[in-house]
């Protein structure tokens, strides 16, 4: 009887439980189908794309930007924010970082950043992003509204995406087609003073990490050389066994995805634009590049974009001037470089725009450093359609400040991802708060 009475109160729970499962579905539906309309007004908007436009109307609808202009028809069911005195800039886009990867750097269990192995590339970073980490609300109030995922670790780490700082999931957060396989190019010759090995060593550790890296592209070339003639042929027996490692580097190989290339020192940068050219690599992108300014002609003249950063660092060498990493960007983009900018950073992703800040004031120029953290990276990502500008069509990633972002008096005041006004509340708002009115 007891057994029994247990069964019938455990098919109840069960009940219950599938109950509020449906409830919960059917009420995040229906969010889902609200329709968000907002009319930002009076705002001088900063479009990057066509410049700027003084007293507009930007219009956002869904997850849409849907109208702007001065002389915008204004639905009567939208929120009206007057933004007299203020800017509307294109969220800003962090092109390096492991935000949503890494919560306490301490604590091993709360870090997934690094995979067990060297040749990992189909592990998707994207599948580790923690949507719920306190760091994502601390970055977007500084107008940050997009940062790519990306992994590091062996030569291989895994695939890098970008995600909008805002969702319930990882795939909720995806920016559609940002996926990225990350490259960290080997790192070669003497490694500083403590490095004690003989230069018979150092060089038969280069040509050995080079062979690895060969030796996996020649396995990638293979593998889509197979790939496309089964493809050509659906009737034909396949007689190759599916690889993950080999076939998460095909689209990299054809050329439907970039090659995200992880390189620092001059000497490596240069080996890594004869290997790029060698392979003919279709679209790499360089990343990093510490010494890219020793370079910038080279880059240039292979015509390879390349995400600058830190920009708030060190210098690589102790000779070198105390503010080479400040104007990195700008000698590359005087050699007539693509430039975008990245923090490289976790919990610092918030300070993306004074990393901008820095480097328009270290001979990059403000209008140059604004596009390497909007419209640049969204180009070379190939999402350009999606984010990165104020234009009709596209994603409604902005945000509403009182000044220069690069600026740090300048306030936040507003931001928008994906058409959700996205309170400015975050762990450092929350114990502002709580400390300013405690009680004795």
């Amino acid at each position: 009887m007891n057994q029994s009475r247990r069964k019938v109160h455990a098919l109840r729970i069960a009940q219950s439980a599938i109950m509020m499962l449906l409830l919960a579905a059917n009420t995040f539906s229906a969010r889902a189908q609200e329709t968000r309309r907002f009319a930002l007004t009076n705002a001088r908007i900063e479009t990057v794309s066509y410049g700027a436009i003084e007293n507009g109307t930007l219009l956002l609808e869904g997850d849409r930007i849907t109208a702007m202009g001065t002389n915008i028809e204004i639905p009567a069911d939208a929120t009206v924010i007057d933004c007299a005195g203020l800017t509307v800039y294109p969220g800003f886009i962090d092109s390096g970082t492991q935000l949503g990867l890494s919560e306490v750097g301490s604590d091993p269990r709360t870090r997934d950043f690094s995979e067990t192995g060297d040749l990992t590339p189909h592990v998707q970073a994207l599948t580790a992003v923690n949507p719920n980490s306190v760091l994502i609300p601390v970055t977007r109030v500084s107008g940050v509204t997009t940062a790519l995922a990306q992994p590091s670790g062996g030569l291989f780490p895994g695939t890098a995406a970008l995600i909008n700082l805002h969702g319930y999931t990882p795939n909720q957060m995806l920016v559609p087609g940002s996926e990225t396989v990350v490259l960290q190019f080997p790192v070669t010759g003497r490694r500083g003073g403590f490095d004690q090995r003989s230069e018979e060593d150092i060089e038969k550790a280069d040509k050995e990490a080079m062979k690895k890296l060969d030796d996996m592209w020649d396995r990638a070339e293979l593998y889509a050389t197979l790939d496309s003639s089964f493809t050509a042929n659906p009737s034909a027996k396949r007689t190759t066994e599916y690889v993950p490692e080999v076939a998460a580097l095909l689209p990299a190989a054809r050329g439907e995805r970039p090659l995200l290339v992880v390189v620092n020192r001059a000497g490596d940068i240069e080996k890594a634009i004869e290997w790029v050219e060698e392979r003919n690599i279709p679209l790499p992108i360089f990343s990093g590049v510490a010494e890219g300014w020793r370079v910038a002609t080279a880059l240039a003249e292979a015509d390879i974009p390349v995400i600058v950063g830190p920009i708030l660092a060190l210098p690589s060498r102790e000779s070198d001037r105390y503010d080479r990493a400040y104007s990195n960007a700008a000698l590359l983009a005087e050699a007539g470089v693509r430039i975008a900018i990245r923090t490289g950073e976790t919990e610092n992703v918030r300070n993306l725009p004074f990393h901008a800040g820095f480097a328009a004031a270290y001979g990059l120029g403000r209008e140059a450093a604004l596009r390497a953290v909007t419209l640049t990276p969204a180009e070379i990502f190939g999402v350009a359609e999606d984010i990165g500008s104020i234009e009709v069509g596209k994603r409604a990633n902005v945000f509403v400040a009182d000044g220069d972002p690069f600026e740090p008096a300048t306030q936040i005041m507003h931001v928008f991802i994906d058409g959700y006004n996205v309170p400015l509340e975050s762990r450092h708002t929350r114990l502002y708060d709580e400390f300013l009115q405690r009680s004795r």
